[in-house]
């Protein structure tokens, strides 16, 4: 037995137990040739770009959606279906340039008409868009109006500036806001199918089992080396099958026999078998995204700021990021990503760790032993041991913390109700720091997912969102991070890594910030470029 892992055993041991593994189904079938197949965690929710989406959903739709604009390696928006850009002296005009020759999946041509179309039915309610409210005031500036100003020119207005614009219109959640042919509707306008631009077009999506995708013959990717989800993406195997393989052991197991290329998403319990392989190698990088522990203070326990805190500060953070993750990251108590710009210092999470604090507030309180719910799942190990470590640290500064295992759709509908004590979740990566705290802060009765509905950290979320001056927006994410730990409407964990496992004969795969495997510019030994 290996040192680390005895190591691992004796701190878990020293939390009150060991993390359980899970029955395993078989692998699956024999990679055919000419087909690049990958393992995915679980289905995809839906092909709607923006409705009904989850973080398979966004990485999958990625291949097949282009908006105007993407993400940069970095995290920075850039120009994607459009080659120019324009900004009107106050900065409420946008006015995009289109590419010249580009066409959809079916065939037509790409003019300012779709893109009008798309964002009427974004901004349409009855769309269920995601991301409606970033653009229609509730959160942010409002789009007045989508103009055509020629065939290949279109406008937006909006009531006041948005430095942050181009960052949300690229966001995945809001599925790029993708530019779509009207064939994607039918004639009462129920959605169909993705009629977009790009690289991958799906084929059949066999649900719970299988999505196939083939390339695009009339792509036209923008030249250049990759970079990010703009540039390079070149389709370099003609096809691409997405398996769904909900356990870990079965993904890894396919990977050994050459029935997978590529591993997305290794979890920390795979680690040590992964690093042993012969024949693949790992592809890493931080990500943008957080890991932790929604806390309901609209519950009458946690109600009390006492008993929030004393959560808080029962949780080893550091232990804890390192045991979940196999040692690939460190504690992270702040929301907002290690990697960004506006994140915290990564000692942070270990002065926060104060077990007789947690203690003395329990006793202050008048806690008694009830029960506390911490539900979470078991499609994403990462959020079920982590739930295992709090409640074993819980326990130990008196804390009586009962786990609630939930199939995921069942857990995301719940989060989505607001309907729980304590939730172990993950927030996929955001390229700023303002939508991190926008994942939990917001209007409580609009949205009652949010934990976090402070006036005053809302109108400092409000500023963060309407200044580009990069010191100012970072004295206001301090604001708000104190504020968090104050408040304790979530309790941070760690940021995650993308670590990917791929075998030595793919070449071109890249791990990223944002933590979605990107398989334009992936080429196997022996493959067929398209």
């Amino acid at each position: 037995m290996s040192r680390s892992l005895v190591h691992r055993l004796r701190l878990l041991t020293a939390w009150g137990g060991l993390l359980a593994a899970a029955v395993l189904p078989a692998a699956a079938a024999v990679t055919p040739t000419g087909l690049m197949q990958i393992p995915l965690t679980s289905d995809i929710r839906g092909t709607n770009p923006g409705v009904n989406r989850d973080a398979n959903t966004d990485t999958i739709m990625m291949h097949v959606l282009e908006g105007l604009v993407g993400y940069r390696e970095d995290g920075t928006p850039d120009l994607l279906l459009a080659q120019a850009l324009t900004l009107s002296p106050d900065g409420r005009r946008y006015t995009f340039r289109l590419r010249e020759g580009l066409t959809f999946h079916n065939g037509q041509p790409v003019t300012a008409a779709e893109v009008v179309w798309s964002w009427r039915r974004y901004l349409d309610p009855r769309t269920n868009w995601t991301c409606l409210a970033d653009f229609n005031g509730t959160r942010g500036a409002k789009i007045e109006a989508v103009e055509a100003d020629d065939p290949l020119t279109v406008s937006f207005t909006l009531d006041r500036p948005q430095p942050l614009f181009l960052t949300l219109m690229a966001g995945f959640n809001c599925g790029g806001s993708a530019i779509l042919h009207p064939d994607s509707v039918d004639a009462e306008g129920k959605w169909r199918e993705p009629v977009s631009t790009g690289p991958y077009r799906i084929t059949r999506w066999e649900r719970g089992r299988a999505i196939d995708m083939e390339a695009f013959a009339g792509y036209r990717p923008l030249p250049g080396p990759p970079d990010g989800n703009v540039r390079g993406k070149v389709a370099l195997e003609p096809h691409l099958r997405w398996l769904i393989i909900r356990d870990a052991s079965s993904r890894l197991a396919a990977l050994v026999k050459g029935q997978v290329d590529v591993m997305p998403e290794v979890p920390a319990a795979e680690m040590l078998q992964v690093r042993r392989l012969k024949g693949v190698h790992i592809v890493s990088a931080p990500m943008l995204g957080s890991y932790g522990i929604l806390v309901q203070d609209q519950d009458p326990l946690l109600a009390d700021p006492r008993i929030r805190e004393a959560i808080a500060c029962a949780i080893d953070r550091q232990a804890l990021a390192r045991l979940v993750t196999e040692g690939t990251v460190d504690a992270n108590p702040s929301i907002v990503a290690s990697a960004s710009p506006y994140g915290v210092g990564r000692d942070a999470g270990a002065a926060l760790y104060d077990p007789d604090r947690s203690r003395a507030l329990l006793k202050e309180a008048g806690y008694d032993g009830q029960s506390i719910v911490l539900t979470t799942n078991r499609r994403y190990p990462a959020m079920f041991n982590q739930a295992l470590l709090v409640q074993a640290m819980a326990r130990q500064v008196g804390l009586n913390i009962r786990i609630e295992v939930l199939e995921w759709a069942t857990q995301m509908d719940r989060w989505r109700r607001g309907d729980f004590q304590l939730f172990s979740f993950g927030f996929t990566a955001k390229a700023d720091a303002a939508q991190s705290y926008e994942s939990i802060l917001g209007d409580r009765v609009a949205s009652r997912s949010k934990t976090w509905g402070d006036p005053a950290a809302r109108a400092l979320l409000a500023d963060s969102m309407n200044t580009g001056d990069v010191e100012q927006r970072r004295r206001i994410f301090d604001e708000l991070y104190q504020r968090m730990l104050h408040d304790v409407p979530y309790i941070a964990l760690f940021s995650p890594a993308d670590i990917n496992a791929v075998r030595d004969g793919v070449t071109g795969f890249r791990s990223w910030q944002f933590g979605r495997a990107r398989l334009w510019g992936v080429k196997r030994e022996g493959g067929q470029a398209s």
